[in-house]
């Protein structure tokens, strides 16, 4: 299952990139949102893609019996989730108000408001 996972984090990688390269700022965003859960995928994959046990300690022992699952991948996604949402939204909010001010949508037409 892991070679799999790592061909569609560099499949996403790819189209990430390529969607960043071109010149409308919503493929922009898309890109940025395809990156981020790229990440994602990544950190997850890393860890490890075995099944286990939740990480509960029964009561009287000192450690986990049997094979548990890690619970820092997941809380780093779940984190990474939130900030790339917060971030998207801020995009999606700055790529309205261009438009609404430019009324484009390419970002060489953008450059050309600079003064």
């Amino acid at each position: 299952m892991e070679p799999i996972m790592a061909v569609v984090v560099g499949l996403m990688y790819a189209a990430a990139i390529y969607m960043m390269l071109r010149r409308s700022i919503v493929k922009l965003v898309i890109g940025l949102m395809l990156l981020s859960n790229a990440a994602n995928l990544l950190i997850f994959t890393s860890a490890g893609m075995t099944r286990g046990a939740p990480p509960l300690i029964p009561e009287g022992a000192m450690a986990p019996e049997g094979l548990v699952a890690d619970p820092l991948p997941q809380a780093l996604i779940l984190t990474a989730i939130v900030i790339a949402f917060g971030v998207l939204a801020f995009a999606v909010v700055l790529i309205h108000r261009a438009y609404a001010v430019i009324k484009a949508d390419d970002l060489d037409q953008m450059k050309e408001t600079d003064t």
